[in-house]
């Protein structure tokens, strides 16, 4: 961003104009004034490449705030406009924001709130310009690329599996659900000597232990009731290739002895059959569990772990790879256009900024979701707060996993480690990413929630650096 901004004042009075311009040049800002709409319009008409915002009065004596904002958006300028007035209404304030402004402030102006709103502004307004940016360059990016991100944790997935691509070490991809584990298995294929093969995928939570098993061996004729013919399971097909177990975690003990012995000597038997069958096949497994406590808890087997966890790909959540956000928004905006053939829709600074501020449970897939389904409630047109549902980080899974510690015999102090951490996220989420907000909802000083923050960044950064780690031992 430049060294200075220029703030465009829009308002009838002498001394809020006075006051707001020696504000913001003490604040290190360049000022114009414009004191009713026409003047206003015609300094947008004429100086717009200087302009960085606007702070607009709703009630000027020519025209209303609101025509100004209609008019703006009519001629296609994305100026950023932060509306000031002193006679807010819910249907002003809704009005406002459906035309394109970025916050809604009411008189008399609070000025550290403004200078605070004006800093968030032009921190996302750059990052919307950015998605811009990057949304004429996607085209040509994805022909060549399947996984999105260049934040530092995704170059270090991509050095891993530009590393393990050539070989035909089995490789375990470890992560939440939503990360991306999948299009990790495809690059790894797509980039390995078996390209031209089949990859087989296979969904092992999907699937109940008799069907798994005869998904993946195959069975003989009236091996069960329903075996009307012999068939190929997905080992047998994808010889040569590769095979994508995802969820391996879930495979049951009986099926996991069987994968066992594929790993070990590439053997197996259909369902209902004596006869040995060979598979050349690598193997490609994700989980979303943590599989070492499976293993110490006796639901998966060591050694077929082991086996497993050659190299391991841990991916990182959406929530520590914040600056990937961006491009993966550009990415999911020109995949789901409102008709073929149109452009790609648009999206607001405050919509921008409630994307950046959101700790993603569901990672990149409910991003995915999330812009989908902004792109039909806009109509194709500027996706605004108001187009973005975000989910509360009080999921079924949070409960259960303090529910599960709590039967482990965990230590009290480390479980209320855990809700303490929740309850930041919901309080951050609920606040719509305004940390001030939050850290009045739960009582705190702003310094004592932002270190707080810190705290769970750092602890989920040193999770994720343990795993990367582990793995890379195991496979030395």
């Amino acid at each position: 961003m430049p060294d200075r901004h220029t703030v465009l004042i829009v308002d009838d009075d002498p001394p809020i104009r006075e006051m707001l311009s020696d504000f913001l040049k003490e604040e290190g800002y360049d000022t114009l004034v414009a004191s009713d709409g026409a003047s206003a319009l015609h300094t947008l008409r004429h100086s717009a490449e200087r302009i960085n915002l606007a702070l607009l009065d709703m009630r000027l004596p020519d025209v209303q705030g609101l025509e100004i904002l209609r008019a703006m958006a009519e001629k296609g300028m994305e100026l950023p406009v932060i509306v000031m007035t002193a006679h807010g209404t819910s249907s002003t304030a809704i009005h406002s924001m459906q035309l394109g402004a970025y916050d809604y402030l009411t008189k008399p102006i609070d000025l550290n709130q403004l200078g605070l709103t004006i800093r968030r502004l032009l921190e996302h307004h750059a990052l919307a310009q950015q998605v811009k940016s990057l949304q004429t360059k996607l085209n040509e990016y994805l022909i060549h690329e399947r996984i999105v991100g260049s934040s530092p944790a995704m170059q270090e997935v991509y050095k891993l599996i530009g590393r393990v691509a050539a070989s035909d070490a089995t490789v375990l991809i470890s992560g939440e659900t939503g990360s991306g584990k999948e299009l990790v298995a495809e690059a790894i294929h797509e980039n390995s000597a078996r390209a031209d093969q089949p990859l087989i995928k296979v969904n092992c939570a999907a699937l109940p232990e008799t069907l798994l098993e005869s998904e993946l061996f195959g069975h003989e004729k009236g091996s069960f009731t329903g075996a009307v013919t012999q068939r190929k399971g997905r080992f047998e097909l994808a010889s040569g290739g590769t095979i994508f177990l995802d969820e391996v975690g879930e495979m049951s003990p009986n099926t996991q002895k069987k994968l066992l012995r594929v790993l070990q000597f590439g053997e197996f038997q259909r369902v209902g059959g004596s006869e040995a069958l060979y598979t050349d096949v690598r193997v490609i497994a994700a989980t979303n569990k943590n599989l070492e406590r499976e293993v110490e808890e006796g639901r998966f087997r060591d050694d077929l772990y082991y086996r497993l966890n050659v190299i391991r790909i841990p991916m990182p959540p959406l929530r520590e790879r914040r600056e990937d956000i961006p491009l993966l928004i550009a990415h999911f905006l020109d995949r789901y256009r409102y008709r073929p053939g149109v452009p790609p829709t648009k999206i607001s600074e405050e919509a921008l900024r409630l994307l950046m501020d959101y700790s993603w449970p569901g990672n990149v897939r409910q991003l995915e979701n999330t812009i989908e389904r902004a792109v039909v409630l806009a109509q194709g047109k500027l996706i605004t707060a108001q187009h973005v549902a975000l989910d509360s980080p009080l999921t079924t899974d949070n409960l259960l996993n303090i529910t599960q510690r709590v039967r482990a015999r965990t230590a009290l102090a480390a479980i209320l480690e855990d809700v303490e951490h929740l309850a930041v996220e919901i309080a951050v989420t609920q606040a719509r990413g305004d940390r001030e907000e939050a850290a009045r909802m739960l009582g705190l000083p702003a310094r004592e929630l932002e270190a707080k923050l810190r705290a769970l960044g750092a602890r989920r950064q040193s999770d994720l650096s343990s795993a990367a780690g582990q793995g890379e031992g195991e496979a030395r």
